[in-house]
């Protein structure tokens, strides 16, 4: 699909220089950073999925709370 962006003068300059660099065109840079910002979660998904990570990890936690003290070699030996 074609479509017509505007640019700052810098920012079009700095993609054409750096396509010209890359090997690449101006069209698969563009595409490149556009569909990586696609990808990117929002704030609202991140913040989910860091209180999601939050909940699991605190249903991890050990259950009981005893320190584990070594074994004595005869102890050991008794098992």
């Amino acid at each position: 699909m074609k479509t017509t962006i505007e640019l700052p003068d810098e920012t079009f300059r700095r993609a054409k220089v750096a396509a010209a660099e890359r090997h690449t065109t101006l069209k698969e840079i563009i595409t490149s950073a556009l569909e990586r910002y696609l990808e990117t979660p929002s704030l609202a998904q991140e913040q989910q999925r860091q209180a999601d990570l939050k909940r699991l990890l605190g249903q991890m936690q050990a259950t009981n709370s005893e320190a584990i003290k070594p074994l004595k070699r005869e102890e050991i030996h008794d098992r």
